[in-house]
């Protein structure tokens, strides 16, 4: 069984997640303006996001580990395509049909995730050397934190009852220090959706670190 998302996260339908106003338009923003248009989205979920890049211009394919949101992104998108896969499998079996990646996107996964490195590693094994990763989670931070406190919305937030739900909270810096220990350097970082300092959430977007060769 594997210990790193649940089986089912509840896909049953091609519409948008209720993320995709605020999250989508700066995604594309972000791809057009680093030039990628060769592009993994890793969590694909039920394809939205691959269809917008897709429609934007990208060659885009799709990696998400429930059956039915692959089976709802195959159906609705079928120039596009997409694999069953999780994080915990080895990248080379995607390698085999798939070459490396000008971009990685993962939006919303990363807060689901028992052993985040593991979307990180696989992220640094599929992009190019001097591909990106851009990555995007609800924010938390210090003013936020007691928003939600003096509201009394922790409950809500925490969706203990959704199953498939959040297990993780990043901050700017836990999620900077996910990406650093794990073969990234950030290089930009942007919140969105709601006022400065209480975002719905944040993406970062982090290239490789490469190792520099020895001259001895």
């Amino acid at each position: 069984m594997n210990n790193d998302c649940c089986r089912a996260y509840g896909w049953s339908s091609s519409a948008p997640s209720h993320t995709a106003d605020y999250l989508m338009p700066e995604i594309l923003r972000i791809m057009k303006s680093l030039g990628c248009r060769r592009v993994i989205d890793l969590g694909s979920g039920n394809g939205a996001l691959c269809g917008k890049l897709k429609a934007a211009g990208c060659d885009v394919v799709g990696v998400e580990y429930d059956a039915q949101g692959v089976e709802i992104a195959s159906r609705c998108y079928s120039d596009i395509s997409f694999y069953q896969l999780d994080v915990t499998a080895d990248p080379a079996c995607l390698l085999e049909k798939e070459t490396h990646f000008e971009a990685a996107v993962s939006t919303e996964v990363v807060e689901h995730l028992f052993s985040p490195h593991r979307l990180v590693e696989y992220a640094k094994s599929v992009v190019r050397p001097d591909g990106y990763f851009v990555i995007s989670t609800p924010y938390h931070g210090y003013l936020k934190n007691i928003a939600l406190s003096v509201l009394n919305v922790w409950d809500q937030h925490f969706t203990a009852l959704w199953h498939g739900g959040h297990i993780k909270f990043w901050s700017r810096k836990t999620l900077t220090q996910l990406l650093e220990k794990n073969g990234f350097k950030v290089i930009l970082f942007k919140g969105i959706g709601r006022v400065p300092l209480f975002w719905k959430s944040m993406i970062l977007v982090a290239v490789p670190v490469v190792a520099e060769m020895s001259d001895e």
